[in-house]
């Protein structure tokens, strides 16, 4: 008989001493079972309803189709008997299960629930704010430069007095501090008495 449309609910059981398997399904709703060697399907067999017992296959019809089926002489029924038990409980299992799961066409759609504008946390931007008496980039670049500017005019200034040039400085001299006046500058970072905006030594802004 064709096993079109065959759906197992068991494993394929081998039969000891034998290289015949034995495997329970479904075909068009109603019990079946087939009997395979190798890849090939020898046989398979639908139950009648007088053949169902409890909503399951009487195990004893089942041993009989099998030694009617296998061409074996001597094939021990016992073993032939425990395979089928085997089967029988897989099926059951399986066809259990069946019924635990639920079809997917009576599964709801679970909506989500839409969380509140108000609730929502958004990132915070982060940035750079400018506070009040602190200088931008710009201007500390343009400090850098004044103070590059000034310690290169003294680096020439030097060069010229040991090369004994006259040079004529533009500059406006300190007034020589009276004594216990301490209007001298000195640089913050390096400590040396300056008249300059930037320490020619260090750049530092005096």
């Amino acid at each position: 008989m064709s096993e079109k449309g065959f759906e197992p609910l068991s494993s394929q059981l081998g039969i000891a001493g034998t290289s015949y398997r034995i495997q329970l399904g479904l075909i068009n709703g109603r019990w079946a079972s087939r009997l395979l060697k190798g890849n090939n399907v020898i046989d398979s067999y639908i139950y009648k309803d007088e053949d169902v017992q409890g909503g399951y296959p009487n195990q004893n019809i089942i041993v009989g189709w099998v030694l009617r089926t296998v061409a074996i002489p001597n094939i021990n029924p016992h073993q032939v008997m425990k395979t089928t038990q085997a089967l029988v409980k897989q099926a059951i299992d399986k066809k259990e299960q069946k019924k635990v799961m639920a079809p997917i066409s009576e599964t709801k759609e679970v909506e989500l629930e839409k969380v509140p504008e108000s609730q929502l946390k958004r990132v915070q931007t982060k940035g750079w704010v400018k506070e009040e008496g602190m200088k931008s980039i710009q201007e500390l670049e343009e400090d850098k430069r004044e103070a590059f500017r000034e310690r290169m005019k003294y680096k020439h200034e030097e060069e010229a007095v040991r090369k004994g040039e006259t040079i004529h400085i533009t500059r406006d001299l300190p007034s020589i501090p009276k004594a216990g006046d301490q209007t001298s500058k000195s640089c913050p970072s390096c400590g040396k008495d300056l008249d300059f905006k930037y320490c020619p030594y260090c750049g530092q802004k005096l």
